[in-house]
């Protein structure tokens, strides 16, 4: 090969020119990827709010769900419409769902897997299905999964495979928000105190607005819910500023599908709740204690725990439990604020997914069509 001056400069001509084509091609391919970003962050963002609380309670009366008794309906919501819904909303005394449209009251029979299978496939279409490996298991088998479980853990609608789970967990697996609902202790006390003591609804009514008394075998229990599966209740949001803001904090409090409650939870002296199940395993029930007198205990599991003021109690409601109060009159109220939070092993995608086929209405709208 015979070098020359010429053939040296044709060479590095010819470098300089393919290294332009280069910087061109790479600055179009980043272009490309960013613009498909930006897309993927719009589409995600229109349907999943970053503050998923935020500004929910001012979507309209058709938002406003009602609380119903009994220990398995009792963080159902009547879908009452119009006028009668109203009426539900601020109805004291015992409610019963009789509402075929009431998820928690749905059976959870072959038509339910079936939306639960349809709501999933939707779903990987729209988005993906990286991650859906255990959501995928457990629509797929959920009648086998619901059917075959202990008698000691046994979800009534919906059960993820594969999660650790106990009936007890430790504060530390939740401890950004089990702390702050610590530190928030005397405001959701206060709180609670300004709307357990205002004047009855109506005459001959024994509970102020916004209360629900449940069914129990003996004793009382009352509930004041501010999310009651995943649906704001806008009245009770608007007399409980500070309770809201402490959720709107919370990293993992369940906002958008029908698992997600928070709520005042009182119980008389001699109260009994009978045991019972929770929905579903993917979350831990949390309860602060705002007053708790003696004699008062929760059982998860056939494990019993005590509740102490101030300080927060993470369990797995999805295991067969049951709440007391047997102190006498003298000891006066049991008190938590409940809330649900995110079992800690879901993982977000999952969590996306879940928020996705669980929205409130989801479900129902397509048994509809």
């Amino acid at each position: 090969m015979e070098w020359s001056l010429e053939g040296v400069r044709e060479m590095v001509a010819g470098g300089m020119q393919s290294v332009r084509e280069c910087e061109i091609c790479a600055c179009a391919t980043v272009v490309c990827v960013l613009l498909l970003f930006l897309w993927y962050c719009y589409r995600v963002g229109r349907d999943h709010s970053s503050s998923p609380l935020r500004g929910r309670y001012l979507t309209g009366s058709s938002r406003i769900g009602g609380v119903v008794g009994g220990f398995i309906g009792s963080d159902c919501r009547n879908r009452g419409k119009g006028k009668s819904g109203s009426m539900l909303e601020e109805q004291n005394g015992f409610a019963f769902c009789q509402s075929s449209e009431c998820f928690r009251c749905t059976s959870a029979g072959e038509s339910l897997n079936q939306r639960l299978y349809h709501s999933l496939q939707e779903y990987a279409k729209r988005y993906t299905w990286s991650g859906m490996g255990r959501v995928h298991k457990g629509v797929r088998d959920q009648g086998r999964y619901l059917n075959t479980r202990p008698t000691i853990q046994r979800p009534e609608v919906f059960f993820l495979p594969d999660l650790p789970s106990a009936p007890f967990f430790s504060r530390e697996i939740q401890r950004h928000d089990v702390e702050f609902l610590e530190q928030s202790f005397p405001a959701l006390l206060a709180e609670f105190e300004t709307i357990y003591n205002q004047p009855p609804a109506r005459s001959g009514s024994p509970l102020p607005p916004g209360w629900k008394a449940n069914s129990t075998p003996r004793g009382q229990w009352w509930t004041y819910y501010l999310v009651n599966q995943g649906t704001p209740l806008v009245l009770n949001v608007r007399r409980c500023p500070r309770a809201w803001r402490v959720l709107g904090q919370l990293r993992t409090f369940i906002a958008n599908n029908v698992f997600g409650n928070a709520c005042f939870s009182v119980l008389s002296p001699g109260a009994l709740i009978t045991e019972h199940y929770g929905p579903t395993n993917v979350r831990l029930r949390c309860h602060l204690g705002l007053r708790v007198p003696p004699s008062c205990e929760l059982v998860v599991g056939g494990e019993p725990q005590c509740w102490s003021e101030g300080s927060c109690l993470l369990f797995d409601d999805s295991f067969l439990h049951r709440a007391f109060h047997e102190g006498g009159p003298e000891d006066g109220l049991r008190v938590v604020f409940m809330v649900d939070l995110w079992h800690p092993n879901v993982a977000a995608a999952e969590r996306q997914a879940l928020d996705y086929i669980f929205t409130p209405g989801r479900l129902e709208e397509k048994e509809v069509k």
